[in-house]
């Protein structure tokens, strides 16, 4: 997630979190899907699924910085996921998607009154599948891998973000390379989010998606940690016929999804409005429909203790057969 976008609700007590939801209902359909019935799909690997995660989050990629070598790194080891995972390259026979990346320092003044700029080599890793209905739009998943690097000699390790969504995106693709999907699906582990979502917007402006064919971007940003058992599910506010949808797969989910933090005041029930916090704002504003799959702040957020070990592989793994379930509901009900 970018920095700095996520510090709303997490100083909440449980109580005070669900008396918002309460009120939310008042405000809005469908704040909280059903309870889970006895019927839960399960289908990823969740040893996998936490190797992956423990891969990304070790010391040797650094922090996963842009344009650092540690970022470097992670890249490679994801190209060689993808082409493991059998996942087409989505350029010219190549799985990464170079750009440039930049920041500034709206503080320094170099001579001649110019702003300090500074350029990193980045680069997406994109990969797609095949659809069976060569006439259905596009499902693109997208997940952003790198995070904050080495600060003052402190390795920001992100695992819950933004591992953990590289990781649901990962075992996504291998559940479809599998199980061909009705529609072509694009997998994308974005670079540049926590400098300003660069590659959702490199790849959301290139080639590489088919003009005015995206049905849906299915964005994942920390989805491995909380204690209540929740996820949201936010850009129903925005794409109202994702309600009857998600609250379906509900029924087949041991986490609860809750809707929200995509509706703007007055009408978002004190809930911050997550709709530009990460890549999926790309697509909003590019007027694809979107679904963000996350979960609020907690105290190692943007941390060096935000560690593998820290994560809770079960409630981590329910919410990646969740993420694979929704896919699925997804590609069967749209056009």
């Amino acid at each position: 997630m970018g920095l700095g976008v996520r510090c709303y609700t997490s100083g909440m007590t449980r109580i005070a979190r669900l008396a918002l939801i309460v009120v939310a209902l008042g405000t809005y359909a469908g704040a909280q899907t059903p309870a889970p019935s006895a019927t839960v799909a399960r289908h990823v690997d969740r040893a996998q699924l936490m190797r992956d995660v423990a891969v990304l989050a070790a010391p040797a990629f650094e922090g996963r910085a842009t344009g650092t070598p540690g970022g470097v790194r992670a890249r490679q080891w994801l190209v060689e996921q993808f082409t493991a995972i059998g996942l087409a390259p989505a350029r010219d026979g190549a799985y990464t998607q170079p750009f440039t990346a930049t920041t500034r320092n709206t503080r320094a003044i170099l001579p001649g009154g110019r702003r300090f700029r500074a350029e990193y080599d980045a680069a997406n890793v994109v990969g797609r599948l095949a659809g069976r209905d060569v006439r259905a739009a596009t499902l693109v998943m997208t997940a952003h891998y790198d995070h904050l690097g080495v600060r003052e000699g402190a390795v920001y390790h992100g695992a819950d973000d933004n591992a953990s969504g590289v990781a649901a995106l990962l075992a996504a693709a291998r559940h479809f390379t599998k199980n061909p999907p009705r529609h072509p699906m694009v997998f994308a582990a974005l670079d540049a989010e926590e400098i300003g979502l660069q590659g959702a917007r490199a790849l959301v402006g290139s080639n590489l998606l088919p003009r005015g064919r995206v049905a849906l971007n299915i964005n994942l940003d920390m989805v491995s940690r909380s204690g209540a058992n929740d996820i949201y599910a936010a850009g129903s506010y925005h794409a109202p016929w994702q309600t009857a949808m998600l609250q379906d797969v509900q029924h087949r989910a041991s986490v609860n999804i809750l809707f929200g933090h995509d509706r703007p005041e007055p009408r978002a029930a004190g809930l911050e409005d997550w709709t530009r916090s990460s890549d999926h704002a790309a697509f909003h504003e590019a007027n694809i429909p979107f679904v963000y799959f996350g979960v609020e702040d907690h105290p190692d957020y943007h941390k060096p203790t935000d560690t593998a070990e820290r994560i809770d592989a079960r409630f981590f793994g329910d919410v990646a057969d969740m993420i694979v379930e929704a896919a699925r509901t997804f590609d069967a009900r749209l056009q």
